[in-house]
């Protein structure tokens, strides 16, 4: 399925979580989905791909229809391994926890472009990092709640370990509010920092050793290969432009900007991608631009991140060139930006 929106496109199997979730609430979604422009009644296949603007639209429905601030949390009860479409079955054939966790950020992709995932450890630490890409702040809030659950419940399941608990959570949203926290800490059993820079999880290092329940090395092999088809499958059907912004915005929340490695990851030489970029009335330069300031406005309307450390993370070497670069783009500074996005909410 071509993309279409910048929100790019979402896996049914991601879909059909929140149906799930629905379903046990006796929430009615057929009206939801189709005012989303999504068939109730004729859904593909779970590998099949909708609309990410379709998708962000029915999560608003469904968010509005149940006015439940903590909805995305209570619809990651339900994660299984299909939700993450066959990236969900390569990392229930794999040996560790530590293993299953390396597949995410190659194959996140096949479940949806709803954000970006980076992993580190740090001493005796893991850290997980997601980065939405949903606009909607309703939306958003739901999506992080939801994405951040599922990592939780889904690693739980893996390992066999129910009582696992994070050493801590990070989410970048405000509060829902004193009522409401207890359902984060109660799941979760660890503390739950609201307003942060990101949205992360922290565990032991030593979680990463975690057995899982059904390795099966063989299977993970054909499975993997099943994937890196449909990665194919998908990348052939993403404009060139497109596919050029994703890196890049992937390697700028790796602390990285080069066009020589986008070269590469798309499978030519860095002169011939430049000149496929001319022939399409752009450049990597100004796909970088655009890409920065995307992330800037986010960054700046979503997050209490500092302004000096936004200009750091896209790359900026002083804070004053990414101002000046904001305000030509955008017409007003990073600080105004932020004042009123605020105002706004």
């Amino acid at each position: 399925m071509k993309t279409t929106t910048p929100l790019g496109s979402v896996s049914v199997a991601a879909l059909r979580q929140y149906l799930r979730a629905a379903d046990h609430k006796n929430i009615d979604t057929q009206s939801l989905l189709t005012d989303a422009g999504l068939d109730p009644e004729a859904l593909p296949a779970d590998d099949a791909r909708i609309d990410g603007a379709r998708f962000q639209h029915f999560i608003r429905q469904l968010a509005d229809a149940n006015s439940n601030p903590i909805l995305g949390l209570e619809t990651g009860d339900y994660v299984q391994p299909g939700s993450y479409s066959v990236l969900g079955y390569i990392t229930m054939s794999c040996a560790t926890l530590g293993e299953a966790i390396q597949y995410i950020i190659p194959y996140e992709k096949l479940v949806g472009d709803l954000g970006i995932t980076q992993f580190f450890v740090q001493d005796d630490e893991m850290h997980l990092v997601w980065q939405c890409a949903y606009t909607d702040p309703i939306v958003r809030t739901q999506v992080i709640d939801n994405v951040i659950a599922s990592w939780i419940n889904y690693a739980r399941w893996l390992g066999d370990e129910p009582n696992t608990r994070p050493r801590a959570v990070y989410l970048e949203h405000r509060s829902p509010g004193p009522d409401y926290e207890s359902a984060y800490q109660t799941r979760w059993g660890c503390p739950v920092h609201f307003e942060a820079s990101d949205n992360r999880v922290v565990a032991a290092k030593s979680l990463l050793d975690v057995p899982l329940r059904q390795p099966d090395p063989n299977l993970r092999r054909t499975l993997e290969a099943h994937a890196q088809n449909q990665m194919a499958g998908i990348e052939r059907h993403t404009a060139l432009l497109t596919q050029v912004k994703n890196a890049i915005r992937h390697q700028l929340l790796q602390g990285v900007s080069r066009q020589d490695i986008v070269a590469e990851q798309l499978g030519m030489t860095s002169r011939t991608l430049q000149r496929k970029l001319s022939y399409e009335g752009s450049s990597y330069q100004k796909l970088l631009d655009a890409v920065r300031q995307s992330l800037a406005e986010d960054l700046l309307g979503n997050t209490e991140l500092p302004i000096p450390e936004i200009a750091f993370r896209l790359g900026f070497s002083e804070t004053t060139s990414f101002h000046r670069r904001f305000k030509n783009s955008a017409g007003i500074t990073p600080g105004e930006y932020r004042e009123r996005h605020k105002c706004a909410r």
